[in-house]
């Protein structure tokens, strides 16, 4: 019984000593423990019928952030990263790294960044608490501030401050997407396998694509928040064919936008899928725009059509 009384003051205590903080604080405690903790976590991702089970690793080797993201279904997949450099590991193909400053394909790598640059497009509100993976976790929501992007909501552990669980919900407030954690253990030192990655000879960076023949393609509307991060012009493999790949983002969403020569076959104006996921198609002139991510249709055809060659 004076355990029990015991377990119960102490979190009594520290949810009192966590009243005072802002959605904001509890947003950057978050991003701070991301970048440094050591930590493993199991992980599974819900989009529309699909669930994907992942693993997550994360440590401080050397003065310099070491990650491991494993798929644990169908063929090997792995993803390591060391410093700013992440090497993609794929059954039956070759390695190759790319420069990033996280793994794509768990959290939203702004949870882990600025959080500032996400007040360009979402307020932050405190939620309440609920138990995740045995722990107890603070939501958040962050609210989009117009109809160009979807809401989000994110669970905190109350004791490392890691994320929990991430949702994406559209304005009827259906879920779209989630990632939530079913085990996290918070490691004293960096993992063997880490170690071991901080070792290894990883395949130098990809150059990046020529863009000699590229055009110089601008918006003239961008949704608050967004900016551009990507530019290449590259040929499609296989068919040879010229396109012009334009990567967006606010910190949140992310958007593709192709541009290309109308093929002989033309392609649906609009396609949306249950997980929020959309695509359009705007023709301009001879050119075909297509514009992919998970935003409104509404937002993705607006992008399209203030594209201008400048």
């Amino acid at each position: 019984m004076r355990l029990i009384l015991l377990a119960l003051l102490v979190l009594t205590f520290s949810t009192h000593a966590e009243e005072d903080l802002s959605a904001k604080a509890w947003l950057k405690n978050m991003s701070q423990a991301l970048r440094d903790k050591q930590f493993k976590v199991s992980i599974i991702q819900l989009q529309a019928d699909h669930i994907r089970p992942l693993l997550y690793v994360h440590g401080i080797v050397d003065n310099q952030e070491i990650a491991l993201l494993e798929y644990l279904n169908g063929p090997p997949k792995n993803a390591v990263r060391v410093g700013n450099r992440v090497t993609f590991i794929e059954h039956d193909q070759t390695p190759y790294s790319v420069t990033a400053p996280r793994i794509q394909g768990v959290w939203p790598a702004a949870l882990a960044g600025d959080i500032s640059q996400l007040e360009k497009g979402y307020q932050f509100v405190i939620g309440g608490r609920s138990r995740i993976a045995g722990r107890p976790g603070q939501m958040i929501r962050l609210l989009a501030n117009d109809e160009n992007r979807y809401d989000a909501q994110v669970w905190i552990d109350m004791d490392t401050f890691l994320p929990l669980r991430f949702d994406t919900l559209n304005k009827e407030k259906q879920l779209l997407e989630q990632t939530m954690v079913v085990e996290l253990i918070e490691l004293s030192e960096p993992a063997n396998i880490l170690i071991q990655a901080a070792k290894q000879d990883w395949p130098a960076v990809m150059n990046q694509a020529e863009r000699s023949d590229g055009k110089n393609w601008q918006f003239t509307w961008l949704p608050q928040g967004f900016d551009v991060v990507v530019r290449d012009h590259h040929r499609l493999i296989g068919i040879h064919e010229p396109v012009e790949y334009i990567a967006l983002t606010d910190g949140l969403a992310n958007i593709s936008v192709y541009v290309a020569r109308s093929g002989e076959n033309p392609m649906p104006n609009e396609l949306l899928t249950r997980n929020g996921l959309s695509m359009v198609v705007v023709q301009v002139g001879n050119l075909e725009v297509v514009a992919i991510g998970k935003v409104p249709a509404e937002t993705l055809e607006k992008i399209a059509n203030s594209l201008v060659l400048k």
